[in-house]
């Protein structure tokens, strides 16, 4: 692979597979919040966001004459549903719930910069701008999230604490 375009390509389709994962993960994790009432409004937000992301990458493929790849959409999905799942085994599921979202906001963050260095140095400048636009509303559900992790935990403790529902 010596085009940068071909590299560009498969990024955008590893891209696609990460935000069909991040759709599985966030429709997993909103609808077993109960107790979260401001958690869940902004995942629901950041849901939407999302589907919209993988559109608006989705068009970038179809515009360069590439497509999504089914295989890698499917595996995401799937691993997505095993995170979902593995949050009824545990009993802080919104702490580690909001852990593993601001994990993974940190990887598409750097997904995106590179994504964005690369269709900057491919000429592609339509990909580019989608990727900003995309990588900012990442960076937004990452600051909310280091934002109010500390309230989220101390809600959790409390609800623990009085022996209600506390995980989720």
């Amino acid at each position: 692979m010596s085009d940068p375009r071909e590299h560009l390509h498969a990024w955008l389709r590893d891209a696609h597979a990460m935000e069909e994962q991040a759709i599985t993960m966030l429709t997993s994790q909103s609808q077993r919040l109960e107790n979260y009432p401001e958690l869940k409004e902004r995942i629901d937000r950041h849901l939407q966001e999302t589907r919209d992301q993988a559109a608006m990458l989705e068009r970038c493929l179809e515009r360069v004459g590439g497509g999504t790849s089914s295989v890698k959409d499917i595996t995401a999905k799937m691993v997505a549903f095993g995170q979902g799942m593995s949050g009824l085994f545990v009993d802080d599921e919104v702490v580690k719930g909001s852990l593993a979202s601001y994990t993974f906001e940190q990887m598409e963050i750097a997904s995106y910069r590179i994504l964005i260095a690369a269709a900057e140095h491919a000429g592609d400048q339509e990909t580019k701008r989608v990727c900003e636009t995309i990588l900012q509303q990442e960076q937004e559900m990452a600051r909310w999230l280091d934002e109010h992790v500390p309230a989220i935990t101390r809600r959790f403790l409390e609800r623990d604490r009085q022996e209600v529902t506390a995980k989720h």
